[in-house]
């Protein structure tokens, strides 16, 4: 099992298109992928401007398939254009036995 965790610091001003986004588009899109067995998106309560969308996958090939699939590029793209005061870091988890 993976965990893909995007660390996200969102302006003021754009975070509700970043919330818009990933509720229509990035997790419908995730989740319908094969291998994704969650997704969701946390806000930090004490600074509301850092998001974290955690997506859980049974392998990684399944989470770089999706990674390398064209609607993520598009929807990667997208996000990029509409959020340009945000700042993301990408970093992937594996459970310790």
């Amino acid at each position: 099992m993976i965990v893909r965790m995007i660390h996200v610091h969102v302006p003021e001003e754009e975070r509700e298109i970043a919330h818009q986004m990933w509720k229509e588009h990035c997790a419908p899109l995730m989740i319908s992928s094969p291998g994704c067995l969650s997704e969701e998106l946390l806000s930090c309560r004490e600074e509301p401007g850092e998001m974290i969308s955690i997506s859980t996958w049974e392998s990684d090939d399944e989470s770089t398939a999706y990674r390398n699939s064209e609607p993520h590029h598009y929807i990667q793209m997208r996000t990029r254009e509409l959020l340009k005061g945000a700042q993301a870091e990408v970093k992937t988890y594996e459970a310790v036995a």
